[in-house]
């Protein structure tokens, strides 16, 4: 289910500011404990506020059908806890309006490509779960023009999404080094895009991944442009909810780690039950919910665990999906890969 496009940006210019201003502003009301899980519970569905239109992570089909890393972990939670992949309302939301959407509590779960720091952490009072993607911010620049790094953008233009991260790390970069620019905001990701691609700049600045899609999407314009080698900034992206419930912070972070510890394990979306039925590792069959399973302290199923990878699959198999292998962009995993790999992918013991 998804908001219409028009009354989203509306919505999202106007009412959320406000809520932002209200809720931080004021001081937040503390969910309560179960809060925001009894509400799920009670409406039966997980809302979540998802990119607004960016392939890979969260984007429709030319039906209406919405899919991406976003997405699935969306649906991994509702899978988790309601048993019930399908159950979810997916808010797409522009950058700036994000933070909003979730204080004034319309969303569940915050994805959004939203980078963890202590500065969002802190002033907005919420909890980041983990991380689900890690990434760095790069720029896109033609790629038979001038520009080879990051030092020959000195006295450029540079576009970029407003309500990001990108604007003060762009800033605390190039003045460390003694380094002019001008901006060129945009209020969405596809703006800023169509900014760069109407010559409105000389680079555009973001997530590496994100300016990865870019330029492996045919269209005027696009096939002959670059990532530039290397980041100015870390940016890991994660879920997001509200301070103050706890037990809902909990559930969302192992269902994260849920997704990492199938791919260690080797449990795929196919096999799951196959391997429930017939492995002899006790913490396997314990991780995949033969009781006493890793459930009841989270107040879920014992086989939670096997719903959410029935439904999406592992962590590899997402990404393979929508990022990697089996996707247009083929992304390498690079940081994205499970520890053991030369990746930072961990998930803490399950027993």
């Amino acid at each position: 289910m998804v908001m219409d496009r028009r009354c989203r940006i509306r919505w999202a210019t106007v009412a959320l500011w406000a809520a932002l201003v209200a809720v931080v502003g004021e001081g937040a009301r503390p969910a309560l404990a179960g809060d925001t899980l009894e509400r799920v519970r009670s409406t039966g569905v997980v809302r979540c506020g998802v990119h607004n239109g960016l392939v890979g992570f969260a984007a429709p089909s030319e039906e209406g059908r919405w899919s991406g890393m976003e997405v699935d972990f969306c649906r991994a939670v509702a899978a988790a806890v309601l048993g019930n992949a399908d159950k979810t309302v997916l808010v797409p939301t522009l950058a700036s309006a994000r933070f909003p959407l979730l204080k004034s509590r319309q969303v569940d779960v915050l994805l959004r490509r939203t980078t963890w720091t202590l500065g969002r952490e802190a002033a907005f009072e919420v909890h980041f779960a983990g991380i689900l993607f890690y990434d760095g911010q790069s720029f896109l620049v033609p790629r038979e023009g001038p520009v080879r790094a990051v030092e020959d953008l000195d006295g450029a233009t540079i576009c970029l999404v407003k309500g990001t991260t990108h604007e003060r790390h762009l800033a605390d970069h190039f003045r460390a080094r003694g380094m002019a620019y001008r901006l060129a905001m945009a209020d969405s990701h596809s703006a800023a895009v169509e900014a760069y691609r109407r010559g409105e700049c000389t680079a555009l600045t973001g997530d590496a991944s994100a300016l990865a899609l870019v330029a492996s999407t045919s269209g005027p314009g696009i096939a002959g442009d670059r990532v530039l080698p290397g980041f100015i900034a870390k940016e890991p992206l994660g879920p997001v909810v509200n301070r103050g419930d706890e037990e809902w912070l909990t559930i969302v972070r192992w269902v994260l780690f849920a997704l990492i510890e199938a791919e260690e394990r080797g449990v795929t979306r196919e096999r799951a039950r196959e391997l429930r039925a017939a492995t002899r590792d006790p913490g396997l069959a314990a991780f995949l919910g033969e009781p006493p399973g890793p459930g009841k302290s989270l107040g879920l199923a014992d086989d939670w665990v096997l719903r959410v990878v029935e439904s999406v699959g592992n962590y590899g198999e997402i990404f393979a999906r929508h990022l990697g292998a089996e996707s247009p962009a083929h992304l390498e995993r690079g940081l994205n890969r499970l520890w053991r790999d030369g990746g930072l992918l961990y998930a803490p013991p399950f027993r």
